[in-house]
């Protein structure tokens, strides 16, 4: 609200360096952050460190071996909101891996999945994603694709962020080498039982006939499948090979049509 306000319909991509320093300036100028920047985090994607002994503020740093501008934008985004939301309890700093983010049980996890809260809402607000892509659409990985450049965000970020408000039935998977490395169904899909079980599981392969599996052989990105494909259910896969995360993503659009009238004559009979 206050950077609608202050910047206008045209302040994206948020300038998230900007705004971080700026608020942390104003809100908390004894504990502001005063330095950001790349450095070498191993097996981190970003980290929110305090200064050292002898001086006040904070830092936030990214893995500078990260070159998606749309990895490093979340990743500031994701930072800030743990030095906003975190950095009282964890006086020490906060180190996140993608492998962290994605254990929402864990309680390092939910701080993970707060902060990625924030960093959604404050680089993709709902408000303004909603004008670009509704929540009755089925797109493709190109119009997510046109909203992650909008925003300056990654393609799964940016896709994540839609099934949050999707009212129809859709997943995203993520994949690599044949097997699933987690998959990330819509409210209404994971109502109806539709999602993949993968953290403390055995893995998954990939359906033989799906286009994740296939895509090197059959050279397209686009398929409709019946039901012997997916979870058992008719859908569309629209497929996508990502260099920046070494994974091929699909984005799964489920037949509601279908599913809905199915639902509505059981409900009848039950009359």
């Amino acid at each position: 609200m206050i950077l609608r306000t202050v910047l206008g319909a045209d302040r994206f991509p948020i300038d998230v360096k900007a705004v971080a320093r700026e608020i942390s300036a104003q809100k908390f100028p004894a504990d502001p952050i005063t330095m950001i920047r790349g450095d070498a985090l191993n097996r981190f994607e970003g980290a929110l460190v305090p200064a050292p002994a002898g001086r006040t503020g904070w830092g936030i740093l990214y893995n500078n071996d990260i070159k998606s501008n749309g990895r490093i934008n979340f990743t500031l985004a994701h930072e800030f909101g743990h030095y906003l939301l975190h950095r009282f309890a964890y006086p020490k700093g906060l180190r996140c891996s993608s492998e962290d983010m994605r254990n929402w049980k864990s309680e390092f996890g939910q701080l993970e999945q707060q902060a990625n809260t924030f960093a959604a809402t404050l680089l993709m607000p709902l408000d303004d994603f909603r004008g670009q892509i509704g929540a009755r659409d089925r797109p493709t990985l190109d119009e997510l694709g046109n909203c992650a450049d909008r925003y300056e965000v990654s393609l799964i970020a940016a896709t994540l962020r839609w099934l949050h408000f999707c009212d129809r039935r859709a997943m995203l998977v993520l994949s690599r080498d044949g097997f699933i490395l987690w998959a990330r169904p819509s409210e209404p899909a994971l109502k109806s039982g539709l999602y993949y079980r993968t953290r403390n599981a055995p893995p998954i392969e990939l359906p033989s006939q799906s286009l994740a599996m296939r895509r090197q052989s059959c050279g397209t990105s686009y398929a409709e499948h019946d039901e012997q494909v997916w979870l058992g259910q008719a859908c569309s896969e629209n497929v996508i090979v990502s260099d920046n995360y070494d994974c091929t993503i699909s984005l799964l659009h489920f037949d509601d049509a279908a599913f809905e009238a199915r639902w509505s004559g059981r409900a009848a009979a039950m009359q």
